[in-house]
C-alpha cells in the first residue's frame, strides 16, 4: 500500500550554484567564478566599486557555464577597509554573500610561497565551496551589523579617537615645556599660563617655541570642545525614554550598575550586546577575543594568552570596566573571586587575573542586559543624579 509520503516524487537533481569570490583593492577588483571543485576559475577584473560591471560579469559567467538566470549565486570576500556596503548590495541583488575574517584563513607556512590576486581568488573559491557544502571550520564568518547600529557606533569611536588625540597633544606640550624646566598646572588655563611662563633666568620663552605652543593650544581647544559635544550627546541618549529590548534600554540598564559609565555602556551595547544573538557564554568570550589559546605538541604544553580575535573596542572597554568593578563593587562575587585568587600576587599576576575577571564579568553583564539578572552581590548606583549633574 502506498502512503502519502511514498507517492510524493522527490526531485533529486542538484541545484546549480555559481560560486564567486572577490579580491578587493582600491583601484581594481579581481573576480573569480566556478561551478565546482577541480574546475579552473574564470577570472575577470573590474573597476573598484563598479557594481554594474560586477552584475554584468555574473550574467556572463552564467552564460559561460550554461546556467539559467535563476541559478543560485554564492559569493565571498575578505573583511577589510571596504566595510559591509558590498555585502548589502550583493544581498539586494539576490546574491548569497559571506564576509570572511581573513585572519582565520589557513595559509602555506613555507618561507617563500607564490602569492597573487589570481591565486587568492582561486583559494577563496575552494574554501567557499567547502563552506557552502557544510564545512564549519574552513574560516570564520563576520557578523554584519544593521546599518543603523553601524552608524550609531561612530559616536563612541570618535570619542575614543579624540581622547587619544587630546593625550598626544598634552604629551607634546609637556615635552616642549620640560626642555625649559616648566610645566602646566591647569590645562583649561593653558593660554593664560603661557603668558606668564619664564625660563630659568627670568626671560620669556623663545618666539618659535611660543608660537608652536600656541598652535598646540588651539588644537587642544578644538579637541576639548568636540569632546564636550559628544559627551553631551551620549548623556542625552541616556535621559531619553527608551522602549524595552532596544539598544537604548540596554544602555540605561547597564549604566545603572555602579562602576559602568555612559561611554562604557554604549560601547558594550552597540558593539556587542545590542545586535548580536549569543547562544552561550563561550560565544560571548569568543566575540571579544578573551578566550585562552593553549599550545600542546608532544611534551611542550603552555598557554599563549588570549586570542585577541574579537572586537578590539569591546575588549579594551571590558578590561577598563573590570578594574573599575573591583574598586566599586567590592561585595560582588566576582570581585571576591578575583581578590581570593589574584589580589595577593604580584603585578603580573593581577594583570593576568583581570583578564579572567573581564571575561566572567562580560558574560554576567550580557545576561543582565538581556534578561535583567543582576550579577551576584552587585550594587546599583544613582545614575540619574550623575547623568543630570554631569549634563
Amino acid at each position: 500500500m502506498k502512503t502519502a509520503a511514498t507517492e510524493v516524487e522527490v526531485d533529486s537533481k542538484p541545484v546549480p550554484i555559481l560560486y564567486m569570490a572577490f579580491e578587493l583593492s582600491r583601484k581594481k577588483w579581481k573576480l573569480g567564478f566556478t561551478t565546482g571543485l577541480g574546475q579552473k576559475a574564470r577570472q575577470r577584473t573590474v573597476t573598484a566599486a563598479d557594481m554594474a560591471a560586477v552584475l554584468a560579469e555574473i550574467e556572463r559567467a552564467r552564460q559561460r557555464f550554461g546556467m539559467c538566470t535563476a541559478a543560485r549565486v554564492v559569493s565571498c570576500y575578505e573583511a577589510g577597509p571596504d566595510g559591509f556596503w558590498l555585502h548589502r548590495s550583493l544581498r539586494a541583488h539576490a546574491v548569497e554573500n559571506v564576509v570572511v575574517d581573513s585572519a582565520s584563513i589557513e595559509v602555506n607556512r613555507r618561507k617563500r610561497r607564490a602569492k597573487s590576486d589570481g591565486l587568492d581568488v582561486q583559494a577563496l573559491l575552494t574554501l567557499l565551496i567547502g563552506h557552502t557544502m557544510g564545512e564549519k571550520r574552513v574560516w570564520s564568518v563576520v557578523r554584519i551589523p544593521a546599518p543603523e547600529i553601524e552608524d550609531a557606533r561612530q559616536v563612541h569611536r570618535e570619542l575614543a579617537t579624540l581622547i587619544e588625540e587630546r593625550t598626544r597633544i598634552r604629551n607634546r606640550v609637556r615635552g616642549l615645556l620640560a626642555v625649559h624646566g616648566l610645566g602646566v598646572q591647569r590645562w583649561s588655563k593653558l593660554r593664560e599660563e603661557l603668558e606668564t611662563m619664564r625660563v630659568w633666568d627670568g626671560t620669556p620663552l623663545g618666539a618659535h617655541v611660543r608660537q608652536r605652543l600656541d598652535r598646540e593650544g588651539e588644537r587642544l581647544a578644538v579637541v576639548s570642545r568636540q569632546l564636550r559635544t559628544l559627551e553631551q550627546t551620549v548623556r542625552a541618549e541616556l535621559r531619553a525614554a527608551a522602549t524595552a529590548g532596544t539598544p537604548a534600554a540596554m544602555m540605561q540598564r547597564l549604566v545603572e550598575l555602579r562602576s559602568i559609565g555612559p561611554q562604557g555602556a554604549r560601547v558594550l551595547v552597540l558593539e556587542l550586546f545590542g545586535w548580536r544573538q549569543f547562544r552561550n557564554r563561550r560565544e560571548v568570550g569568543g566575540a571579544m577575543g578573551l578566550t585562552p589559546t593553549p599550545y600542546q605538541s608532544g611534551t611542550s604544553c603552555h598557554e599563549q594568552g588570549i586570542s585577541k580575535a574579537g572586537n578590539k573596542w569591546v575588549r579594551r572597554v571590558a578590561i577598563q570596566i573590570a578594574w573599575s568593578w573591583v574598586r566599586w563593587q567590592p561585595q560582588s562575587e566576582l570581585t571576591q573571586w578575583f581578590t581570593a585568587r589574584f589580589a595577593a600576587g604580584g603585578r603580573r599576576q593581577r594583570r593576568v587575573g583581570i583578564v579572567a575577571l573581564a571575561r566572567k564579568l562580560m558574560i554576567a553583564l550580557w545576561r543582565y542586559a538581556e534578561g535583567g539578572a543582576l550579577p551576584a552581590g552587585a550594587v546599583l548606583g544613582h545614575v540619574d543624579t550623575y547623568v543630570l549633574k554631569a549634563a
